[in-house]
């Protein structure tokens, strides 16, 4: 599969790229993925986005999209991939179209996870996670608590709430997903490609899209 996921903070796009990837191996790839990946490579293009990212600054599109180029073309992406809340940008969306046809590459779909403001809230209000660097690990006070004390499972570490998962935080994230991202349903709509999908639980989510690939 080739899929674009396209959705707001807490739609759930990871947890549904995870679930994706083991249906065929597709990679699930997002921008912090890819950017973190060539950084750690130590090639050309990761040193100069290094230089952005260590300084707090925004990584130009131009240098994303070089990284991407390379992402796109290693083994592990013959089965497929899962692009993770990427593009976010019209521009994005139009360089990524220009790069999948240069490396004659075809998307299969546009999932657009169309999930309810108060569902979203919700979800991220409610989440948790270990303040330990190395776990990280997530929770839901409602569907998936921490242990007593507000500690983690894994590793006993303190768990918190993110400062930007407050309720505010995340209202904010929403309004700024809806003026620079959302536009992308009508970029992709005119495609043919795009699928706008209801269900708000996972499985029913990867059902839908992986009936639409089949078509």
């Amino acid at each position: 599969m080739r899929i674009i996921l396209l959705g707001p903070p807490g739609a759930g796009k990871g947890t549904v790229a995870k679930q994706l990837t083991a249906v065929d191996g597709s990679v699930q790839i997002s921008t912090g993925d890819i950017l973190r990946g060539a950084v750690k490579a130590g090639t050309a293009l990761g040193r100069e986005a290094e230089g952005y990212m260590s300084r707090g600054d925004l990584v130009p599109d131009a240098l994303i999209m070089g990284i991407m180029e390379e992402r796109l073309q290693q083994p592990d992406t013959k089965a497929g991939f899962l692009l993770d809340g990427f593009p976010r940008t019209i521009p994005q969306a139009e360089a990524l179209t220009a790069l999948l046809a240069k490396l004659d590459l075809k998307l299969d779909a546009v999932a657009n996870l169309d999930v309810p403001r108060e569902v979203l809230l919700d979800r991220l209000t409610t989440r948790r996670t270990c303040s330990n660097p190395a776990c990280q690990e997530i929770y839901n006070v409602k569907s998936n608590p921490p242990a007593p004390g507000d500690t983690c499972k894994k590793c006993g570490a303190k768990v918190v709430q993110r400062a930007d998962e407050t309720e505010e935080a995340i209202g904010k994230r929403l309004d700024v997903y809806q003026e620079k991202t959302a536009p992308l349903i009508g970029f992709y709509e005119k495609t043919g490609l795009m699928r706008t999908i209801r269900e708000t639980a996972s499985d029913a989510v990867v059902k839908a899209i992986t009936s639409r690939v089949a078509k």
